[in-house]
């Protein structure tokens, strides 16, 4: 059964919660994407929605939104995510996560989306 540590971020507060999720709960996690919109009720936090932002896998390599799948690759990143470099045009070759959660993810962010007010 997969097993997952959820950070829910709160923007208007600026505080963090991190969620433990097991068993059915977390299997409806699996397949869900970074983008993607869900019901807060998924990890116990009815009457909330939660917009996916990213997560880590066991060996805590980062999730990258534009890399497709749930697979592990080696990617030549320039950049963030996955990547801070110390120089100005450094590149490096960095074991990444595509875009997909699946049970060899442990931890995923997520952050409360509320709805913008019309005026």
């Amino acid at each position: 059964m997969p097993e997952f540590k959820v950070v829910v971020s709160d923007p208007k507060t600026g505080r963090a919660e991190t969620v433990e999720v097991k068993g059915g709960m977390a299997t409806r996690l699996i397949g869900r994407k970074i983008g993607e919109v869900i019901d807060g009720a998924i990890i116990g936090k009815p009457g909330l929605k939660l917009r996916i932002t990213g997560g880590s896998g066991k060996a805590g390599e980062p999730m990258l939104p534009f890399l497709p799948g749930g697979a592990k690759r080696r990617l030549l990143l320039s950049g963030p995510p996955g990547f801070h470099p110390e120089k100005k045009g450094m590149r490096k070759r960095k074991l990444v996560r595509g875009n997909t959660i699946t049970d060899e993810i442990v931890q995923i962010n997520m952050v409360v989306e509320y709805p913008e007010e019309t005026q």
